[in-house]
């Protein structure tokens, strides 16, 4: 019994051809391990996503709608990003 199964996959020529040039390139020997390796990838990164939800995402969101003037505005965000950048950019 076969332990693959074979799917037909229709892509954008954009994608399809950033396939052809990963196997042109010898990273992959065939088209086939390109998108395996990108669904697995995709498979990896899914219950990371959920993880990161469910124990980081939504608790900020439940701490901010029970104190909303704890929160921050658009440009005090931006802001903090640019101070963390600057010094981000003197260690360098």
């Amino acid at each position: 019994m076969r332990s693959t199964q074979q799917f037909s996959v229709t892509l954008p020529k954009d994608l399809a051809a950033w396939v052809r040039a990963k196997v042109a390139s010898g990273e992959y020997a065939n088209e086939s391990e390109v998108i395996r390796d990108g669904l697995r990838e995709l498979q990896a990164r899914d219950p990371a996503m959920e993880n990161w939800l469910r124990d980081e995402a939504l608790p900020s969101y439940d701490a901010y709608k029970a104190a909303p003037k704890r929160g921050l505005s658009l440009d005090e965000v931006k802001a903090g990003f640019a101070a963390r950048h600057k010094r981000a950019a003197k260690r360098d």
